[in-house]
Order: structure tokens, then sequence, then C-alpha cells
């Protein structure tokens, strides 16, 4: 069966994983999924991600979860744009999230980006995800 919201699914499962304190989980791969884990490694939210081949032409992302004094470093994860809903913003338009202390991931035409990046390269797109 086929999932309907693939970027909410990896979402949950790092929510999922810091929660129950595994150090790492795993998630099927995607282009979208591995650009989301690549802004959340560059701003320190997650150690590492690899991707293996898992046998029959499948690969797998295996994600290492980052801890700071026995808590997950992300607190908060939440997917914005949904399937049934999609969330788009201006670079003018562009909400701040917990006053700029966490991030928006974004999806512009040059690519996936944190809110800020997106801001000072003044593209606006679709909001992914929110991470504080």
């Amino acid at each position: 069966m086929s999932m309907s919201d693939p970027l909410g699914d990896m979402l949950s499962r790092i929510r999922n994983g810091q929660m129950a304190n595994k150090s790492t989980i795993e998630s099927p791969f995607s282009k979208l999924r591995e650009s989301v884990c690549a802004v959340l490694k560059d701003e320190g939210f997650i150690r590492d991600f690899k991707i293996e081949d898992a046998g029959n032409n499948k690969k797998i992302m295996k994600i290492m979860l980052k801890y700071a004094e026995g808590r997950g470093v992300i607190r908060q994860i939440d997917r914005v744009s949904k399937p049934g809903r999609r969330v788009y913003a201006g670079v003018n338009d562009m909400p701040r999230f917990f006053s700029g202390l966490g991030i928006l991931v974004v999806s512009t035409p040059q690519g996936v980006m944190p809110d800020y990046k997106a801001r000072a390269a003044n593209v606006g797109g679709e909001i992914l995800c929110q991470v504080f």
C-alpha cells in the first residue's frame, strides 16, 4: 500500500524515536526526505544520516538522532504543508517560528532550505515542516 504523506511519516518516526530514546531510526528513501534530513543535519537537529541499499532495488535512510543532557535536541517537529492542504509563503509573508529560535523547512525553486536562507535568497515556497 502506498503512503499518502511520506514526509509526515519520516517526521513521526523521528519524533517517536526520540521519545523512545533510540539512537538510530530507519525510513524509506526519497529525494525530498534526503533534502529535509540534510537541512536538519546542517542546523544541528540530527547527528547524521546514511543511505543504504535494502536490496530488491530499494534504499533506506538511517537517521542518527541527537541528544543533549539526556533529552532529544528536537523538542517539537511538525508537518505544516500536508497533502490535503498545501501551505505556501512568499518571502515577505514567511512566518517566524518561536520568534526565530526554531526553523521552518521550505521547499523553494532553489532547493530545500531553512527559512532564514530563503529570506536571504529572496525566494518563497512551500513550508514543509517546522522544527524547534
